[in-house]
């Protein structure tokens, strides 16, 4: 049986406000191909399938249209929910989407049998997916009077474990000679992030050591991490990653799906995904970014996105004026910039606003704008850090009541 692993597609995104919806048409074109050369039998989709809670109808048509495209080369398609997704707005038709094959676990269930998928059929499993999706902390804990951060990490931690341990254990009890690929969306130690995963859980600090899933699984299929990368496991335990890029920070990541081939084994095997669209950062001073403009090279498929840092030693107002005009002329076919930032090396009093003036809250995550605001103040590093993870706590709540 062969089995893709794929995770956050964050379908809606918009980077600087750029839309990248041609970038998962793109992506699910070759998916679907892909998977017809290959003889896929089933798809994994690892959390984040949207980019918002709430996503726009043209984002919700695209999923729909993407599962369309997939579900022509009769593939069964099991789809968990990411902290990204609202459980309640992915399950919606998931008793439609599951009378065509395609298996939707939004959120956590109070049954756990719902979570585990027999393949190809209950009738006659020859491989088990334990569908976990992302572990909110309401459905890990109860909060308690007096209860202190680190009992709250210890909670989350152990919530985690025991969740995946009794997913194993209900497999093996029921078909102890079956394998199990685990699927999940969290942050495991010792993975490396990108500047687009969103604090979640206590700023990440509630990670999950990949040790803790047990040894009961064969793969553990996850998401969440959008950079490529295997976790230090005895059971191979992947991030696939983003399959486009969704942040310059990712720019230079070779993304990949991962393909297992349970009669060769349990090891993936990588295939890179095709690049249609560059991201390119410029850093400098104005020559510098003068220069590198003039001097790109040819574009690929999809208009290439630029982001500008200029960094000069003095403040000079005049530089400023000048940047504008190089943005403003440029009319490079296949290219567009979409952002830019502005730092002095020597600021002077009074000018610490010039940093980054061209950011809008719209662009900020709110723990960012949070963090701004915290660094004039004056306190002792223990209480700026009760603070912080204060407004953590408060940002979780108010976000799983959008969600809800």
């Amino acid at each position: 049986m062969k089995i893709l692993h794929t995770a956050d597609w964050h379908i809606g995104k918009k980077l600087h406000q750029f839309d990248l919806k041609e970038d998962v048409d793109l992506f699910v074109d070759w998916l679907v191909n892909l998977i017809r050369d290959r003889g896929v039998d089933v798809l994994l989709i690892s959390g984040d399938v949207f980019d918002l809670a709430n996503p726009s109808s043209e984002a919700r048509k695209q999923y729909y249209q993407a599962l369309i495209k997939l579900k022509q080369v009769d593939c069964k398609i099991i789809i968990t929910g990411g902290n990204h997704d609202s459980p309640n707005m992915l399950n919606a038709p998931k008793d439609l989407l599951n009378m065509l094959n395609i298996h939707v676990i939004g959120g956590i269930t109070e049954n756990l049998e719902e979570q585990i998928i027999s393949l190809p059929n209950e009738r006659n499993p020859e491989l088990l997916v334990a569908a976990i999706p992302f572990l909110r902390d309401a459905d890990l804990r109860k909060a308690n009077e007096g209860e202190t951060y680190e009992d709250r990490i210890k909670i989350i931690q152990k919530g985690v474990e025991t969740t995946y341990l009794n997913a194993a254990a209900h497999c093996k009890e029921k078909f102890p000679e079956i394998p199990v690929i685990a699927m999940g969306h969290l942050y495991t130690a010792g993975a490396t992030t990108s500047d687009s995963e969103r604090d979640i859980q206590m700023g990440n600090q509630a990670m999950f050591h990949a040790t803790r899933f047990g040894e009961n699984f064969s793969y553990i299929a996850l998401g969440h991490i959008h950079k490529p990368q295997k976790i230090n496991n005895s059971t191979p335990t992947y991030y696939c990653g983003t399959p486009y890029p969704l942040s310059f920070s990712e720019r230079e990541d070779k993304k990949r799906v991962l393909l297992i081939d349970t009669e060769k084994g349990f090891d993936p095997e990588s295939i890179p995904v095709p690049e249609h669209r560059k991201l390119i950062r410029i850093q400098g001073d104005l020559n510098t970014i003068s220069l590198k403009l003039n001097s790109l090279e040819q574009a690929l498929q999809l208009t290439s996105l630029i982001e500008i840092h200029l960094v000069e030693k003095e403040y000079n107002a005049e530089k400023i004026q000048v940047l504008e005009e190089i943005i403003n002329a440029f009319n490079q076919q296949g290219y567009e910039i979409i952002h830019r930032t502005i730092a002095f090396e020597n600021k002077l009093r009074g000018t610490g606003e010039i940093y980054e003036q061209s950011q809008s809250l719209s662009e900020l995550a709110p723990m960012e704008v949070f963090q701004k605001m915290l660094e004039p103040q004056e306190m002792d590093d223990m209480t700026r850090k009760e603070v912080r993870n204060a407004f953590q706590i408060i940002l979780e709540e108010v976000e799983q009541e959008l969600k809800d």
